[in-house]
C-alpha cells in the first residue's frame, strides 16, 4: 500500500514540474500584458484633453479591458497552480512523515539490540572469543558493518528530517504567494468593475450624442466620397500619363532597336573582316597538320607491315631490330602529327569562339549605347505581405470594404482604405520606394499620392505635408504629420491602389 501511495505522490510530483512551467509562462504573459495596459494608459492620458467621443478612444478603452480580463485569467489559472502545489507539497510531507516514523522505529530496535550487547566490553569480548585468526578477523569486519549501518540509519533520519522542514518552508511559500495573489486579485477585479463603468459611460455618452455624431459621421461619408472622386481622378490621369508615356517610350525603342540592330550588323561584319585572314590561317594550318598525319599514319602501317614480313622471312637480327626501330620511329612521327592536329583544331576553335564572344559584346555595347532594354519595373506586387506600415506605432480603427459602425448600427461604412489612431505628433511614412507623384489640399487636410509602378499608396488627413511632387521617396520617408479627425482623434486614412481599384492594404503590409 505504501510503495503504491509513494508511486501516486512521485507521479504528482512529476506533474508538478510541468505545472511549475506553465505557471512561469503565465507570469511572463501577465508581465507582457500589464506593460501593453501601462502604454494604453498613456495614450489615454495623452487624449484626455480631446473628445472622448472618439472610435479610437473607446477602441482603447476596449483593448485595456480585454488586457485586464486576460490578466485576471491568467491569475485564476496561477492560482490553482499554486493551490495543486500546496496540496503536493501536503501529500509529500504526509508521506516523509510515515517514512521517518518507520525510520525511528526501525532505529531505536537497533539501539536497543546495541544496549543488549553492552557495547564496547562484549565487543571486545565477541572478538577475542574467537576460535581462530581468520574468525576474529571476519567478526571485526561484521562489527565495522554493524556500525556503518548503524550511522546510515541515523542520517537517513536527519535526512528525511530536513526533507520534511524543506516541504514545509516550501508549502508556507505557495500559501503565501497564494495569499499575495488572492490580494492581487482582489484589486484587478475591482479595477475591471471600474473600468467597465467607464466604458459603459462612454456608450452612454454616444447614445446621447447619437444625433450630433451621426450627423458628423454622414458629413464625414460625403466628404470621403469626394476624396475617393478626387483620388480616383488623380490615379485615372497618372495612368493615363504612364500609358502615353508607355507607348512614346515603346515606340522610341523599336526605333533605338532598328537603328542598333543597324549599327551591331556593320560592327559584327567589321570584326568578321577582321578574323577572316585569322581563321583562314587555323583552317590552313589544321589541314596541313591533317595530312602530315594521313602522311605519319601511312609510313607507321607501312614499316609495320615490312617487320611482320621480315618476321616471318626469319631474316637476320640485325636487319629486324632495324624494321622495328623504324616502325617505333614512325608510330612517334605519327603521334606528333597527331597533336599537332588536336592543337590545330583547338586554336581554330578558340579563335571562332573569340570572333563569336567579340561580336556578342560588340552588340551589347551598341545596344547599350542606343538605350535598348534598359527600362525597370517596380516590384511591389512581389512583396505583398512584408509592405511596412505607414506609421510606427498606431491602432487600426476602420476595416476596408463594407463595415457596420461599431457604435451606430444603423450606419453603414463603406472603406476604400483603413483608418489608423495614433499619437499627436507622429508622422505617416512612405511604405515602398516610389514617387511623389501628387499632393492636394482637400477638405482642409493634405493627401499624398505616391507611385509605385503600377500601384498607388495615398495618404490622407495630414496636417502637414514633408515631401514635394516628383520627389523619389524610400521605404520609410516621412510623408507628413498626421492631422485630427471630425471627432478630434488623430487618425490617418490610408489607401493602396492597384491601377484603378483600391485594395485592403492590411493584405499587404505587415501589421
Amino acid at each position: 500500500m505504501i510503495k503504491k501511495l509513494s508511486l501516486l505522490i512521485s507521479i504528482i510530483l512529476f506533474g508538478s514540474a510541468f505545472g511549475q512551467k506553465d505557471k512561469e509562462v503565465l507570469q511572463k504573459q501577465n508581465a507582457d500584458l500589464k506593460k501593453q495596459i501601462s502604454s494604453l494608459n498613456a495614450t489615454l492620458n495623452q487624449t484626455k484633453q480631446e473628445s472622448k467621443l472618439s472610435i479610437s478612444y473607446l477602441n482603447a478603452v476596449n483593448q485595456k479591458l480585454t488586457l485586464r480580463e486576460k490578466v485576471y485569467n491568467n491569475t485564476q489559472k496561477e492560482k490553482r497552480f499554486i493551490e495543486d502545489d500546496i496540496y503536493k507539497r501536503q501529500l509529500e510531507i504526509n508521506k516523509n512523515n510515515r517514512e521517518l516514523e518507520v525510520l525511528r522505529k526501525n532505529y531505536a530496535e537497533i539501539l536497543v539490540k546495541a544496549y543488549k550487547t553492552k557495547g564496547v566490553q562484549n565487543k571486545v569480548t565477541f572478538i577475542l572469543s574467537s576460535r581462530n585468526m581468520g574468525e576474529a578477523l571476519s567478526r571485526i569486519e561484521y562489527l565495522k558493518r554493524y556500525s556503518e549501518y548503524q550511522d546510515k540509519k541515523a542520517a537517513e533520519i536527519s535526512n528525511k528530517a530536513n526533507e520534511i522542514k524543506k516541504n514545509i518552508a516550501l508549502k508556507k511559500k505557495s500559501v503565501s504567494e497564494k495569499e499575495n495573489l488572492l490580494l492581487s486579485q482582489k484589486k484587478d477585479l475591482a479595477t475591471i468593475e471600474i473600468e467597465r463603468k467607464q466604458k459603459q459611460d462612454l456608450l452612454n455618452e454616444f447614445k446621447k450624442n447619437e444625433a450630433k455624431l451621426t450627423a458628423e459621421i454622414k458629413q464625414k461619408q460625403v466628404q470621403s466620397k469626394d476624396l475617393e472622386r478626387q483620388i480616383r481622378n488623380i490615379i485615372a490621369e497618372e495612368i493615363r500619363l504612364a500609358k502615353a508615356k508607355e507607348e512614346a517610350e515603346r515606340k522610341a525603342e523599336a526605333e533605338r532597336k532598328r537603328l542598333a540592330d543597324i549599327a551591331a550588323k556593320k560592327e559584327k561584319e567589321r570584326i568578321e573582316a577582321e578574323n577572316r585572314k585569322k581563321l583562314a590561317d587555323a583552317e590552313a594550318e589544321r589541314k596541313r597538320a591533317e595530312a602530315e598525319l594521313k602522311k605519319a599514319n601511312d609510313l607507321a602501317a607501312k614499316k609495320l607491315e615490312e617487320e611482320k614480313k621480315l618476321a616471318e622471312t626469319n631474316k637476320a637480327a640485325e636487319r629486324k631490330a632495324a624494321a622495328e626501330k623504324a616502325t617505333r620511329e614512325a608510330a612517334e612521327r605519327a603521334k606528333l602529327a597527331n597533336d599537332k592536329v588536336v592543337a590545330a583544331k583547338a586554336n581554330e576553335a578558340a579563335i571562332n569562339k573569340k570572333n563569336e564572344d567579340a561580336k556578342d559584346e560588340a552588340e551589347k555595347k551598341v545596344m547599350k549605347s542606343y538605350g535598348v532594354g534598359s527600362t525597370v519595373g517596380s516590384n511591389f506586387a512581389d512583396n505583398k505581405g512584408r509592405i511596412s506600415f505607414p506609421v510606427e506605432k498606431g491602432s487600426v480603427t476602420h476595416r476596408f470594404g463594407r463595415q457596420p459602425h461599431p457604435i451606430f448600427k444603423n450606419i453603414v461604412e463603406d472603406n476604400i482604405g483603413i483608418k489608423i489612431a495614433v499619437a499627436p505628433g507622429t508622422k505617416a511614412r512612405c511604405v515602398f520606394p516610389g514617387v511623389v507623384s501628387s499632393i492636394q489640399a482637400i477638405n482642409g487636410s493634405r493627401t499624398v499620392v505616391v507611385k509605385h509602378g503600377n500601384y498607388f499608396t495615398v495618404y490622407s488627413n495630414l496636417a502637414t505635408t514633408l515631401v514635394k511632387a516628383n520627389q523619389q521617396v524610400s521605404a520609410g520617408t516621412l510623408i507628413g504629420e498626421v492631422g485630427s479627425d471630425f471627432d478630434e482623434s488623430i487618425t490617418l486614412d490610408f489607401q493602396i491602389w492597384s491601377g484603378e481599384n483600391p485594395v485592403d492594404p492590411l493584405g499587404w503590409v505587415s501589421y
